[in-house]
């Protein structure tokens, strides 16, 4: 799937889904009045389009190739059909001792090591993740509105609660998409149908 993006004009959400179903809306609503935003659901960060031309060469212009986006990655060296790349890794002696002393060697005891520690901070980066994307967005959207600072407090307190109540006076729409986006377990790359 697709990651998405969003476009506002104004406090109102246009659009939120493909860049280029995004970058259409946005032209239409660029047409009929002036300051519309466009943002990286995946980053929360503002994005310029190129809107110049037709609905077409818009559509054009944000069209994701099927052939790129269906084309396989090339692969190096290592064991392909796993996934495995060859890379180069630096350690102490003492570290490579312990790591061939482990079962199944050095390899088998990294890859473990590395699952391990993703899993441990899977939550925390996920977390950080959301604030940052969150954050983004607020500024841009709500940085001049009401109970911006305690709502921006709440947001990095990890506090949903306090954020839901703190953005409860902001438009509809704003407000729904921060919190969306404060979601750690919000998907960026599923497609929504608004």
């Amino acid at each position: 799937m697709e990651h998405t993006y969003s476009a506002f004009c104004g406090a109102r959400r246009i659009a939120t889904g493909p860049l280029e179903e995004v970058a259409v809306a946005a032209k239409r609503a660029s047409e009929a009045a002036k300051g519309v935003l466009v943002f990286d659901d995946a980053t929360g960060s503002q994005i310029d389009l190129d809107l110049r031309g037709g609905e077409q060469d818009v559509r054009r212009r944000y069209r994701v190739p099927a052939a790129i986006a269906k084309e396989p990655v090339p692969r190096g060296r290592g064991r392909p059909r796993l996934g495995v790349v060859s890379r180069e890794v630096t350690l102490l002696p003492d570290h490579w001792e312990w790591l061939a002393s482990q079962p199944g060697g050095a390899s088998v005891a990294l890859r473990k090591l590395v699952q391990e520690a993703r899993r441990a901070g899977a939550g925390r980066e996920r977390l950080r993740r959301a604030q940052e994307r969150s954050y983004k967005l607020m500024v841009a959207l709500a940085g001049d509105r009401p109970g911006f600072e305690e709502a921006s407090r709440a947001l990095f307190a990890g506090d949903p609660q306090a954020l839901r109540g703190r953005t409860e006076g902001w438009p509809p729409d704003i407000r729904e998409h921060v919190l969306r986006l404060a979601d750690p377990d919000y998907d960026p790359s599923s497609r929504s149908s608004e």
